[in-house]
């Protein structure tokens, strides 16, 4: 008899023991199994004379008993869920005692529905019932260690496979109350989400045949809205505990493979889970605000002097002893959507700066992206090293090296206005050659030895292509080629630049 329907005995109903025994010690067979069916069928009598016209019209009984089944499996469940929707001890009381009474049962498949949503609707779940659910993964481990006895072997993977399927169907709400204590099955769940995250974002920068598909076009709103963001943000539901961990197996995976993605999805579950309202992450989240308002600052585009004071608020009241908040902050920061927006932001005021003859250090929304760039820049040697200090802003990459980088600008804005006058060979040649030359010493020098540097100096080469000026673009492109950590050659910038020379030349 197949293990499947196991457990009926045990709350009181003739099973296939009762059934075997039965025919193994009968004088008549076929008297038993008639003894049986009328004992166990439907114990209703007016049903019972239409039996026989079932069986006129070729009806198998077992087809109308599973009919019937499925019938009440849908009723009982229905009024299961609407206790569940109720509070108070009442309700758990009673799906304790339904629990109880039903749970030997969870391996007959057509019944396991009804475990399932018991299991689903109870807010605690005693431990014994969890490691029935979860005994698959002990039996796992011990086919890893048995492998004397071929026979032995092949034994053990069919009861692993059945337990595990029990498992699979473990509904997510149940299986957050295994994850909380089981870490390994939980990063057995999580590994493939993260690993077809990843894969994902680097669809996107590598396909060639769609250069339409822009990185960063899309809004933060849609891109939480993705399939493995969503999902992660059901399995973790409102326990913190998971969350933690989804947090903790990011900031590992960053760490070994020093992927920015990983940085990405840390603020987009964050932000998901802002948008299920989810209170009890939320709020103990303390990266939760300062990763709302630069969400917020993301999706328009722009930091008003408002969200600018909060960004910096949340930076300046990091005190004494919450120094570990900067490892997520400078992760989030990290986030290739984020150090684009910051970067883009801080060359917009150049331009702005270029245009009302204002100085760098002057201006303090651009000195607060220029800090976040850096925290953000340097969030790969914070978590390795442990040492959770924001990085000081170099004083010299504002007094020096951005009037450098304006002045770059100024030449380009120069060459474009002289390309729209009167022609005169002379005039227009001194001017090319005025504003044509190499880039200062202080551009080169200080993009070869800071990370905010580089990143400006990067977005200054995509300013140049996307207004189509192969002049400011061959004078800084080979700048970029000494980056600080050869960040000129990281794959966001690369796709944005192929982008804009495969749109613009």
């Amino acid at each position: 008899m197949s293990s499947s329907t196991g457990g009926l005995e045990e709350i009181g109903i003739p099973g296939p023991g009762y059934l075997r025994e039965s025919l193994t010690s009968c004088s008549d067979p076929l008297k038993a199994i008639e003894t049986f069916q009328k004992d166990n069928g439907i114990l209703l009598n007016s049903l019972r004379p239409m039996l026989p016209l079932l069986d006129l019209h070729e009806v198998r009984r077992l087809d109308f008993h599973n009919s019937v089944l499925e019938e009440l499996r849908e009723k009982l469940i229905s009024q299961i869920n609407e206790i569940g929707k109720k509070e108070g001890k009442e309700r758990d009381k009673k799906l304790k005692e339904l629990l109880a009474k039903s749970f030997p049962v969870i391996k007959v498949k057509t019944l396991r529905p009804v475990v399932m949503c018991i299991l689903r609707n109870t807010p605690h779940i005693d431990e014994k019932y969890l490691k029935v659910l979860v005994s698959y993964h002990a039996l796992s481990i011990l086919l890893q260690l048995i492998i004397i006895c071929y026979s032995l072997k092949i034994e053990l993977y069919l009861f692993q496979e059945r337990d595990q399927e029990l498992y699979n169907d473990t509904d997510t709400e149940v299986k957050r109350q295994i994850w909380k204590d089981n870490q390994s099955l939980f990063g057995d769940a999580v590994t493939p989400l993260l690993g077809e995250y990843i894969l994902e974002k680097e669809k996107i920068l590598f396909d060639h045949e769609n250069l339409n598909s822009l990185f960063f076009s899309s809004s933060p709103k849609a891109r939480r809205q993705g399939k493995v963001v969503q999902k992660l943000a059901n399995m973790v539901g409102n326990s913190v505990r998971l969350y933690d961990l989804v947090l903790q197996f990011s900031r590992t995976l960053f760490l070994r493979s020093k992927n920015v993605h990983y940085c990405t999805l840390r603020a987009e579950l964050l932000m998901a889970l802002h948008d299920l309202e989810v209170q009890e992450i939320i709020s103990v989240d303390p990266c939760h605000k300062f990763t709302w308002c630069l969400d917020a600052c993301i999706r328009e585009k722009n930091v008003d002097i408002k969200r600018s004071r909060e960004l910096q608020g949340f930076l300046d009241s990091i005190k004494k002893g919450q120094e570990q908040v900067l490892g997520d902050l400078s992760m989030i920061l990290c986030d290739p959507y984020a150090v684009n927006f910051l970067a883009t932001s801080a060359m917009k005021i150049l331009v702005h700066l270029i245009n009302v003859d204002g100085m760098p250090r002057e201006n303090t929304v651009l000195i607060l992206l220029l800090r976040m760039l850096a925290l953000g820049l340097s969030a790969w040697q914070m978590i390795s090293t442990q040492e959770f200090k924001e990085p000081k802003l170099d004083s010299q990459v504002v007094t020096k090296f951005l009037p450098a980088l304006m002045s770059l600008m100024v030449d380009d804005l120069v060459r474009s206005l002289n390309s729209k006058l009167p022609p005169d060979e002379r005039e227009s040649a001194i001017t090319i050659i005025e504003h044509s030359g190499p880039p200062p010493d202080a551009c080169q020098a200080y993009v070869q030895e800071s990370s905010v540097a580089s990143i400006l100096a990067m977005y200054y080469t995509l300013h140049c292509a996307r207004t189509k000026d192969r002049v400011g673009l061959m004078r800084v492109l080979g700048t970029l080629a000494n980056c600080e950590n050869d960040r000129a050659f990281e794959d966001p910038f690369l796709h944005s630049l192929v982008k804009s020379f495969s749109q613009q030349f």
